[in-house]
């Protein structure tokens, strides 16, 4: 399971109740900020989650929208907040400019107040976990090394509760040994093995993020069976050929590749000042029903369904 909380849903430039491009994605104990746009910082402080765990962002490109909110973020750092590591990751491109909004603007020769790592990556995976494993993958938009999300459970194997009670499994730390993988012995001297009691594989959760993008043609083998695809809209489908001259997408063109990929839900986000959200919303629903509009502090639980 992933929780992901839009902290910034405008496009652009902030709306009166929109700010500019961020979401938070929780799963247990980690936390990732994507993007971190003018106004984070209170964002973050408005939400309530606080800035004690936000110590791993991703960047998707570096379009002043989308990072503009770090000078800001690191000079709170320095004043009011203390973590003991920041992680920033990008491609090689959005990565040299904030170093250059970070060390030249807000540090200018001074050390940062904790252990700040740039990471330029590229497709592949970018952290692993014992559960889950997030991937970046290529988009297109104006720039190079611009990089959307996977956030991904791994595939496991469901614990049968009620076959282990039958079998005479005792609850405690028997039953987590089995989980594991391990075999155990009962008190009658039955051996149970893990084949006993776990069902078929079952592949995790997958949570895709993508930002600015002016096409979906090469995201669609990565949007396979998605049980959520957060995505930008920034125009409606009846001003497409602006759209493709600024390699944004549209409304109609989110929800074609959310129906051909199958996934399980649309959420729509990176919303321009030009439109209605309930025009958005009705343009993408004419295509793909389970489709919603982000609006800041909007909260999503992802699931994989049964």
């Amino acid at each position: 399971m992933f929780e992901i909380l839009f902290l910034g849903t405008s496009a652009s430039a902030p709306s009166a109740r929109r700010g500019l491009s961020a979401q938070v994605v929780k799963h247990d104990e980690y936390r990732f900020l994507i993007d971190c746009g003018e106004g984070t910082q209170r964002q973050i402080l408005q939400s309530g989650i606080g800035f004690k765990q936000l110590n791993r962002i991703l960047l998707t490109h570096g379009h002043l929208d989308h990072i503009l909110g770090l000078g800001g973020l690191m000079s709170t750092f320095l004043r009011w907040e203390a973590i003991e590591e920041l992680e920033i990751f990008g491609g090689k491109s959005a990565l040299e400019r904030v170093r250059t909004l970070i060390n030249d603007v807000v540090l200018r020769g001074t050390n940062p107040p904790m252990s700040l790592k740039y990471r330029e990556i590229g497709p592949g995976i970018l952290f692993e976990a014992d559960d889950f494993t997030v991937t970046a993958f290529p988009v297109t938009h104006r720039g190079p090394d611009c990089l959307g999300y996977m956030f991904e459970e791994k595939a496991r194997r469901p614990f049968l509760a009620e076959k282990a009670t039958e079998m005479g499994v005792p609850f405690g730390p028997e039953r987590r040994l089995l989980v594991n993988g391990e075999s155990i012995t009962l008190a009658n001297g039955q051996t149970i093995g893990p084949e006993d009691v776990l069902g078929p594989l079952q592949r995790g959760t997958r949570l895709m993020v993508v930002g600015d993008t002016g096409r979906t043609d090469d995201l669609l083998v990565h949007a396979q069976d998605a049980d959520a695809l957060v995505i930008e809209s920034t125009y409606l489908d009846e001003e497409a050929d602006m759209a493709r001259q600024f390699s944004h997408m549209t409304a109609k063109g989110a929800a074609d590749l959310a129906l051909k990929a199958g996934v399980k839900q649309l959420i729509l986000t990176h919303i321009s000042r030009r439109y209605r959200e309930k025009d958005v919303l009705a343009e993408a629903q004419s295509v793909f029903p389970n489709t919603v509009v982000a609006r800041d502090f909007d909260s999503f639980t992802v699931r994989r369904e049964a």
